[in-house]
């Protein structure tokens, strides 16, 4: 898997966020409809134009920060150094693990998103695992 391994999991991990960050730019309304359904998505989007407006743009900025993470993952992908590759997983590994944190302490208060939170813990747990796989099975290659 190695190298292989590591170049198919930064491909995949930078299309999703690509593809999320691209979304939450230009059809963020479309995309909480369609995660959250219709009642929670207009909760979502705030009830004043003052509030709407500021919804709005700190979901574009969110985006558009998603998306240069997609991009820089795109980037990493032809990154041939084996170190810098488990430095990188390793990083990822507990980027996720902070963001299922903070989704179990924080997004679990909020009645607006009911029982969401679970489901995006678990792809937050997910997205953990293949850098988790991609380590064990460097380790393994490099100690076997």
């Amino acid at each position: 898997m190695g190298s292989s391994g590591f170049f198919i999991i930064c491909l995949l991990h930078s299309m999703v966020a690509l593809s999320c960050g691209g979304l939450m730019m230009f059809r963020c309304h479309e995309l909480l409809v369609f995660s959250h359904g219709m009642e929670r998505a207009s909760k979502l989007v705030g009830s004043t134009p003052e509030d709407q407006l500021l919804i709005q743009t700190s979901d574009s900025f969110s985006g558009l920060l998603l998306f240069a993470i997609g991009f820089l993952l795109f980037m990493v992908a032809f990154v041939k150094d084996r170190d810098f590759q488990s430095f990188f997983a390793r990083g990822c590994v507990l980027l996720h693990v902070a963001m299922a944190i903070w989704r179990i302490y924080f997004e679990a208060k909020l009645e607006v998103l009911g029982r969401d939170w679970i489901r995006l813990v678990v792809g937050d747990i997910i997205l953990g695992l293949s850098w988790v796989l991609f380590l064990v099975y460097s380790w393994r290659e490099k100690y076997d």
